[in-house]
C-alpha cells in the first residue's frame, strides 16, 4: 500500500512542477489559480510522502518520488510546453525508468 501511497505522491509532484509552469506563463486570475494548484499539488505530494516513508526506507522512498517527478515533468514538458523530444532525453527518460523499477524490485518492502 505505501508503494501506491508513493507514486500517488510522486504523481502530485508532476502536478506542482507543471502547475508552477503554466503559472510562469499566465497572468492574471489564471496565473493565479495555477499558482493555488501548485500548493495544492505540493502539500499533498509533501504529506504522501511522508506517509510512504513511515515503512519505506527513506532513501529508497525519496529516489523514487523524485524519479517519478522528473519522468513525469520531462513528459509533460514534453507534451504540454513543447520542449525537444530528443533521442539522447528519450534514452535518459528510459534508464531512469529503469532506476526507479530496480529500486522498487530490490527493497526490502
Amino acid at each position: 500500500m505505501n508503494w501506491i501511497i508513493l507514486i500517488i505522491a510522486g504523481l502530485f509532484e508532476v502536478g506542482f512542477t507543471t502547475s508552477l509552469g503554466k503559472a510562469k506563463s499566465t497572468t492574471g486570475t489564471e496565473s493565479l489559480w495555477w499558482y493555488g494548484s501548485f500548493a495544492v499539488c505540493l502539500t499533498a505530494s509533501m504529506a504522501l510522502l511522508i506517509k510512504a516513508t513511515q515503512s519505506l526506507p527513506m532513501g529508497t522512498a525519496y529516489a523514487v518520488w523524485t524519479g517519478i517527478g522528473a519522468v513525469g515533468t520531462v513528459l509533460m514538458g514534453i507534451i504540454f510546453f513543447k520542449e525537444p523530444a530528443t533521442l539522447w532525453r528519450l534514452v535518459f527518460i528510459t534508464t531512469l525508468i529503469g532506476s526507479i523499477i530496480g529500486l522498487k524490485a530490490v527493497s526490502a518492502h
